[in-house]
C-alpha cells in the first residue's frame, strides 16, 4: 500500500508528537509542515527532516493528501474548510470546531467534495480503551446501565506555556478535555440521545504562573466547571464532571463503567494505555486485567493511521467527523441546558467506532 502523504499545519506545543509518530505508522508519512509564523515552521521541520512552508504552499502541493489541523480551536474550522476546498482531506485536533453551525459546514464541504473529514481524540484507539471495548461487548461486567466521569484540574495556567486560549471561546474544561471523556464513552456505550447540566465560571479572571507569560492575567469567557448527565440511546445513563478549579486534587477515577454483573474501571482517556480494573459480582477487590490490544504508549496519530488506512482501502474510519460532531453537539448542549433549565435533547448521531482487531497494525 503506497503511504498517504500528509501535511501539518500549526507547529505549536501538540505538533511535536504528531511529527514524532509521523514516521512510525504504515499507512502515512509526514512531509511538511506550515504555520502562520513560516519561522517557526521551518525551524519545527528541520527538527524532523521534512519541509517547513507557507500554509498556502502546503495547500497547494498536489502530492499531500491529508491536511492534520494543528491550529488553535477557534481557527479549526477555517482551516479545516480551507485544506477541503483546496482537495484535501483533513484530520483536526479537538474539538472539531466551535459552533455547531462550524462543524455542520466542515461536514457538508467534505461531502460534496466527496473528502473525509477524521478529528481527534484517537486515545479510543489505544490498548486501554480497546480492551475495555472487547470486556464489555463479551458480557465480563453484564449489561451496561451507568457511568461516571471525572476531569478535575487546577487549569492549564499553572504549566501551559501559552494558556489564555484554553479560558476563551472553545476552550474550557469542557470543549479541552471533554472529547476524550465523552468520546470514550460513545466508543464503549455507543451514540447520545439527551444531555443535561449546570455550568459556572468560578473566576473571571486567572493569572498565569507558568512560564514566560508569568503574571499575566486571563479573562475568563468559558465555564470553568461542567457537571453533566448524558442519557445514551442503548440505555445506560453517564454523569460527568469537567473542572479546572480543583485546586487541592482528587481522589475519584477518571472513568467507571457499572454492569448487572460487574464494574469496570477504564484508564484515563486522555492516554493511550492502562490499567484497566475490574470488579465483579461478588468479589470484594478489583483485580488488573492485561491489555487485550496494542498502542498503550503515546501513540498520538494513531487516527490519522487508521484514516488514512481507511482511505486506501475504502473502508469508514473510526477517528470520525460524525463522532466528533456527535461530541461537539453533546458538549454545547450541556452549556445549553445549564442556560436554559432543562434537558436537550441530541439531533445527531453517529455509529459506535467498529473496535480494532487485537493484533490491528496502523
Amino acid at each position: 500500500m503506497t503511504k498517504v502523504k500528509v501535511g501539518i499545519i500549526g507547529t505549536g506545543n501538540i505538533s511535536g508528537i504528531y511529527l514524532k509518530n509521523g514516521s512510525v505508522y504504515q499507512s502515512y508519512e509526514v512531509v511538511a509542515c506550515a504555520d502562520l509564523d513560516v519561522e517557526r515552521a521551518k525551524a519545527k521541520a528541520a527538527e524532523y527532516g521534512i519541509r517547513g512552508c507557507s500554509v498556502e504552499e502546503l495547500l497547494a502541493d498536489p502530492d499531500i493528501e491529508l491536511v492534520i489541523n494543528l491550529t488553535i480551536p477557534a481557527a479549526h474550522a477555517d482551516v479545516c474548510l480551507q485544506a477541503l476546498e483546496a482537495g484535501k482531506h483533513v484530520y483536526v485536533e479537538k474539538p472539531l470546531a466551535v459552533t455547531r453551525e462550524q462543524g455542520r459546514a466542515v461536514l457538508e464541504l467534505a461531502e460534496r467534495q466527496g473528502l473525509r473529514v477524521g478529528c481527534a481524540p484517537d486515545t479510543f484507539l489505544g490498548g486501554g480503551i480497546q480492551t475495555c471495548i472487547e470486556l464489555i461487548e463479551e458480557g465480563a461486567i453484564g449489561t451496561p446501565v451507568a457511568a461516571t466521569g471525572f476531569m478535575m484540574s487546577r487549569g492549564h495556567e499553572h504549566w501551559h506555556p501559552d494558556p489564555a486560549f484554553y479560558y476563551k471561546v472553545g476552550g474550557g474544561p469542557m470543549f479541552d478535555m471533554g472529547p476524550y471523556y465523552i468520546t470514550a464513552l460513545v466508543a464503549m456505550l455507543g451514540p447520545i440521545r439527551r444531555v443535561t447540566g449546570s455550568a459556572r465560571i468560578t473566576s473571571p479572571q486567572r493569572t498565569i504562573t507558568s512560564e514566560p507569560k508569568r503574571g499575566q492575567t486571563i479573562d475568563v469567557e468559558v465555564p470553568t466547571h461542567v457537571a453533566g448527565v448524558l442519557d445514551f440511546a442503548c440505555g445506560p445513563i453517564a454523569t460527568l464532571i469537567t473542572s479546572f478549579d480543583i485546586t487541592a486534587g482528587t481522589q475519584l477515577p477518571n472513568l467507571e463503567i457499572y454492569g448487572t454483573k460487574g464494574t469496570l474501571r477504564v484508564p484515563d482517556p486522555n492516554t493511550f494505555g492502562g490499567p484497566v480494573l475490574i470488579k465483579r459480582l461478588g468479589e470484594k477487590e478489583f483485580s488488573e486485567l492485561p491489555l487485550t490490544h496494542g498502542y498503550s504508549g503515546n501513540s498520538r496519530g494513531a487516527g490519522v493511521a487508521d484514516m488514512a488506512d481507511a482511505i486506501r482501502s475504502g473502508r469508514t474510519h473510526r477517528a470520525s467527523g460524525e463522532l466528533a460532531f456527535h461530541v461537539l453537539e453533546a458538549m454545547h448542549g450541556f452549556h445549553d441546558a445549564s442556560a436554559e433549565g432543562k434537558h436537550y435533547e441530541m439531533t445527531s448521531t453517529c455509529a459506535k467506532p467498529a473496535p480494532l482487531a487485537a493484533d490491528a497494525k496502523l
